[in-house]
């Protein structure tokens, strides 16, 4: 009966660790410059804040093609901004054309 409970806490355990990739934050380490060609392919970005679990302040950029986000420094903070709505203006017109 013994060996029953520590397999059920074991596996309880193991699937709470999986799900929540236990707790550790994926952070940058280091900031690098962007190539203008990967900005156009962006999809998404985030803002990492060096005051919670990571040591720098960085921007996590998701370009389309990549398996691993980019770390941009933060200075890109309001480029990124008017190319992101720029893209979805853009978008939109040219969703309105068709």
């Amino acid at each position: 009966m013994d060996l029953k409970v520590i397999f059920i806490v074991v596996c309880l355990s193991s699937m709470a660790i999986i799900s929540t990739d236990a707790g550790i934050p994926k952070c940058c380490i280091r900031t690098r410059e962007i190539h203008p060609k990967r900005i156009m392919k962006m999809e998404r970005w985030e803002r990492q804040y060096s005051t919670g679990a990571c040591d720098i302040d960085a921007l996590v950029v998701y370009i389309k093609g990549l398996r691993t986000p980019l770390c941009v420094h933060p200075k890109w903070e309001k480029r990124l901004k008017k190319l992101l709505s720029a893209m979805k203006t853009l978008r939109q017109n040219n969703l309105g054309k068709y």
